[in-house]
């Protein structure tokens, strides 16, 4: 009996290989898992579009008066501002002065906005906290936008009986750390700090010149020094 045999074809396969469907399961298997991969991609595509649409929706408002109300009740917030101070804050941020007045004049009326008890309590922290005299107080309330009238009656709580109370203070506690030093130069240093908080220079040169007294300088000496105070 005669034995066939059987040659391999172009493919290298052995008889009854069915290249075409080796081929088929090996591209459906690759096909299948990029169609389950973009399927995936397209749900994730899906979920991002969705996030940022609610990120987009959860944003900034989008008119000019709601962006004004947001800014100041923000910078509110963290402390009381004067009308001047929020419409500075308004302007940089690119809000139109219309929708930027309207809203400034609103939370006056409700009284978010009180130019005047900020001057008060103003001057009733800085002065007792720091130890500024009303000239400093009044520069730096008009710097903030304050209006002079409302400026001058803050500064009314503050008479000068009071801020020569609070001289002398200030002095005292100064006068400890220019012990050492001569004479003229206590005197300069003490004025100078005096001069740097807003007292006026009569004031200052009394104050520091009844300490030093006090303190046991020769009253003759300090006449010398100091002839004027």
């Amino acid at each position: 009996m005669t034995r066939r045999t059987e040659w391999p074809d172009d493919h290298g396969c052995g008889p009854g290989t069915e290249v075409g469907h080796v081929g088929g399961r090996d591209d459906e298997g690759r096909g299948g898992g990029s169609a389950a991969g973009g399927a995936e991609n397209r749900r994730k595509r899906k979920d991002g579009g969705g996030s940022s649409s609610s990120r987009a929706e959860a944003g900034p408002p989008r008119t000019p008066e709601e962006q004004a109300r947001a800014i100041c009740l923000r910078l509110l917030t963290g402390s009381a501002r004067t009308r001047k101070q929020l419409g500075d804050a308004l302007r940089e941020r690119g809000i139109p002065e219309d929708a930027a007045q309207e809203v400034l004049s609103r939370f006056e009326e409700v009284g978010l906005i009180d130019d005047a008890k900020f001057a008060g309590a103003w001057v009733e922290s800085r002065h007792h906290g720091r130890g500024l005299a009303r000239r400093a107080l009044a520069r730096e309330l008009r710097t903030k936008g304050v209006d002079p009238a409302t400026v001058d009656e803050a500064l009314g709580q503050l008479d000068s009986e009071q801020e020569e109370r609070t001289a002398r203070e200030l002095v005292d506690r100064k006068l400890r750390t220019t012990r050492g030093l001569d004479r003229e130069k206590r005197i300069r240093r003490l004025a100078g700090m005096l001069a740097r908080k807003g007292y006026p220079e009569g004031l200052a040169l009394r104050v520091v010149r009844q300490a030093l007294e006090e303190e046991g300088e020769d009253p003759e000496l300090m006449e010398y020094h100091l002839p004027e105070a």
